[in-house]
C-alpha cells in the first residue's frame, strides 16, 4: 500500500559534512511527520552518502551458471572471528559521473570479470540500508558466455584484487542456506535467477530455436 507521506514531508534544520573521503559522512537534523499527526522533534542521525551503484546477474543460460566474484571486504572483517572476509559477490560497481547505469554494468563485467554482456535487461532498484546509507542500487541481468570468465581480475588504481567463480546456478543458491554466500546484493540476485531461470533459457535459448 502506497505511504501518505512523500519528500516535502521531511524538514532538513541543519546539514553538516563530518568527512569526505572515498564516500560522505554527513550529520543530519532534521523534522518529519507523524502518523498520528504534527511534526517530530529535531531527528539527528549520520548519514553516508555512497550514491548509485549497479548489480549485473551474470548468467549463461547454456551452462545453467552464473558469474561471481570473490573479493576482500573490510566491513565482513570481524576480528577473531569464524567467517572469512573474503565474499562471493555479484559483478557490481558505483556510478561515476557521466555514466548511466548501463554503462556501468558493462564496465563493471569487464573490469571485474573480463566478461561481455549480452542481452541486458534492467530490473529494479532497491536502496541499501537506508536508515544510515544513502544509496541506491539498480540490478540488471545479463546473458554472458561464462567460458570466458576466468583469472584475476581489478583496477590496480583502485587496489582491486578480484578472483572470477563460475557457479552452477543450483549450488550457488544452495550457498544461501549454508551461509557460504550471506551478502545481501548476492542473496537478492540468485533468488531472483532461482526464480526466473527458466523464463531466461526460454527467452534466450528456445525461442531463437523455434524462429528459425
Amino acid at each position: 500500500m502506497k505511504t501518505q507521506f512523500s519528500q516535502q514531508d521531511i524538514e532538513i534544520v541543519k546539514q553538516d559534512i563530518v568527512y569526505q573521503g572515498f564516500f560522505t559522512l554527513q550529520k543530519i537534523q532534521f523534522r518529519h511527520k507523524l502518523f498520528n499527526g504534527g511534526t517530530s522533534d529535531i531527528v539527528t542521525r549520520e548519514l553516508l552518502t555512497k550514491g548509485q551503484a549497479v548489480v549485473v546477474i551474470a548468467y549463461d543460460p547454456q551452462l545453467d551458471a552464473v558469474v561471481m566474484v570473490e573479493q576482500v571486504r573490510i566491513g565482513a572483517y570481524v576480528p577473531n572471528g569464524s567467517g572469512s572476509p573474503w565474499l562471493l559477490e555479484m559483478i557490481a560497481g558505483m556510478l561515476e559521473q557521466g555514466e548511466s547505469p548501463e554503462q556501468v554494468a558493462r564496465r563493471e563485467a569487464k573490469e571485474e570479470a573480463g566478461i561481455a554482456l549480452q542481452c541486458l535487461d534492467y530490473l529494479f532498484s532497491v536502496w541499501d540500508s537506508p536508515g544510515g546509507v544513502s544509496e541506491r542500487i539498480h540490478f540488471f541481468v545479463a546473458k554472458v558466455d561464462a567460458h570466458q570468465a576466468k583469472g584475476i581480475h581489478g583496477l590496480a588504481t583502485e587496489q582491486e584484487d578480484i578472483r572470477v567463480q563460475v557457479l552452477d546456478r543450483t549450488l550457488a543458491y544452495q550457498a544461501i542456506a549454508s551461509g557460504d554466500i550471506d551478502n545481501s546484493l548476492a542473496v537478492i540476485g540468485l533468488q531472483w535467477l532461482q526464480l526466473n531461470y527458466a523464463d531466461l533459457q526460454h527467452k534466450w535459448l528456445y525461442s531463437h530455436s523455434t524462429l528459425k
